[in-house]
């Protein structure tokens, strides 16, 4: 076989490889649904998709939604959300959804939501359908001492206006405790957050505490309500083995200063019966001298003895006798 004769299927070859090539990197198929569609695409703008590293089915088919929805969006709007990071065929989804629940949503509005990392589709069916926060048990001390621990479900719905940049579930969640534990630390009594919960429930929701979140409370409902520990009890206990323990610390104090002072007593006792004793043992000094200078004589001595000895009589005698009253007592 010549070259001539190979030249015809060496063309075909070529030309399929170039309608492959073609068709690969230009979407036709995508072009000829846009046009089906009645969206007016051309064939260079998606050409310039792909030299813009931009997918074309993930802006095309969002923009047909858009069209066969009556939107005015255009290509360029849902390019450039695309170079930027966003969500296109989620803002479409949200752009739809608002559309047909006459919510004011512009696009680049929906954008904003989008790029600021919220779910914008999320946030329009919320919008249509409120949704309902359970928190957990709040509890609250009343003025008598009795803690109350209540139960709210908040009904919210997302303001569209304030979800760039407004506070999120938490922060309704948290205003909404302050409010329920202020309400009830205001009470005189527990007996009146039982009788009537829904006074918690009204006056939390006149605080306006949806300010500066991305939602609008319609509703607080006290969903439960039950009674905690006697705080007020539980205090005055506390108060009461904290005075306790105060007098106690004080007494021993006391004691201990009297034991102490006791022992010095003794100690001094002491040192005044071993001040008696060195007197005593300077009489028989003074004596000797007294007797030696002529002071005293032999018979005043003898007298001195004789006073001494009966002195020592009588107090045996004394002595014996306490102890015989003693035996009788017994």
């Amino acid at each position: 076989m010549g070259l001539s004769e190979l030249m015809p299927l060496i063309i075909i070859a070529v030309i399929l490889i170039a309608l492959a090539v073609l068709f690969t990197f230009i979407p036709v198929a995508l072009w000829i649904s846009a046009l089906a569609a009645g969206v007016k695409v051309s064939i260079f703008t998606l050409i310039g998709m792909r030299l813009r590293r931009v997918v074309p089915n993930r802006v095309i088919n969002p923009l047909i939604k858009a069209h066969k929805a009556g939107l005015g969006v255009r290509i360029n709007q849902l390019e450039s959300h695309y170079l930027a990071g966003g969500n296109v065929d989620r803002v479409v989804n949200a752009l739809i959804a608002a559309h047909r629940a006459n919510i004011d949503l512009p696009f680049e509005r929906g954008a904003a939501i989008d790029l600021a990392g919220r779910d914008v589709l999320e946030a329009v069916q919320m919008s249509v359908n409120p949704e309902v926060i359970e928190t957990p048990f709040i509890a609250g001390i009343a003025m008598d001492g009795i803690e109350v621990k209540a139960k709210a479900r908040i009904t919210v719905r997302a303001n569209i206006d304030r979800l760039v940049g407004g506070a999120g579930e938490e922060t309704i969640i948290a205003r909404v405790g302050e409010g329920v534990v202020s309400t009830i630390g205001s009470s005189k009594a527990h007996t009146q957050v039982l009788e009537n919960p829904d006074s918690i429930s009204q006056t939390v929701l006149g605080k306006g505490l949806d300010s500066g979140t991305a939602f609008e409370i319609l509703s607080i409902d006290i969903a439960d309500v039950d009674i905690g520990k006697n705080i007020g009890a539980i205090l005055q206990t506390d108060q009461a083995e904290a005075d306790k323990n105060i007098a106690q610390a004080k007494a021993e104090e006391r004691r201990a200063m009297a034991v102490a002072q006791e022992q010095e007593m003794v100690a001094r006792t002491q040192e005044m019966r071993a001040k008696v004793v060195e007197a005593e043992a300077d009489v028989p000094l003074a004596l000797a001298e007294a007797l030696r200078s002529g002071n005293l004589g032999v018979m005043d001595y003898m007298n001195y003895r004789n006073i001494d000895a009966d002195t020592d009589m009588r107090d045996s005698i004394g002595k014996l006798s306490d102890e015989n009253t003693d035996e009788n007592d017994k």
